[in-house]
């Protein structure tokens, strides 16, 4: 049984460690460095032992925030450790006054729903976050687009 992840804000350290999980998941990395670049506390990570087991990103787009990017290490999962990175993601969105969080998925489009995430047509997002790298051509077209008011809404 491992002891509990320390939760914390992406650091400009992080980025290596953040762009080899996503990629170890088959995740984009696409627009990771620019987002480093630019605010790396976009990214919540999980840390054990000094060493990255989880992350998610916020990606701030105008008003809304683009969810990207949650992956946690083969050998962390199934300890909630995806649980608790997109129930702060959110929180994170609503305390930057986000007025909704949206997501691309290929595979976990059953799981999203138990955080407020609905279906949404590519067509109803907004223009902002359409236009981010990951929207834009990082996730393919049958990536299903999903979509959570948040309380700034």
């Amino acid at each position: 049984m491992h002891t509990s992840p320390v939760f914390r804000a992406a650091t400009a350290a992080d980025r290596d460690a953040v762009e080899q999980l996503l990629t170890s998941h088959a995740l984009p990395v696409a627009g990771v460095a620019e987002m480093f670049a630019h605010d790396p506390s976009q990214f919540i990570v999980a840390t054990h032992d000094e060493a990255l087991v989880a992350v998610a990103g916020v990606e701030e787009c105008c008003t809304y925030a683009l969810l990207r990017s949650v992956a946690v290490r083969s050998d962390w999962q199934r300890h909630g450790l995806g649980h608790t990175l997109v129930e702060r993601a959110v929180a994170q969105a609503e305390a930057r006054g986000m007025n909704a969080l949206y997501l691309l998925t290929l595979t976990a489009e059953h799981y999203f729903p138990r955080f407020g995430f609905t279906r949404v047509e590519r067509a109803e997002v907004p223009a902002e976050v359409a236009g981010t790298v990951e929207f834009a051509g990082a996730c393919p077209a049958s990536a299903v687009a999903m979509r959570r008011p948040l309380a700034a809404a």
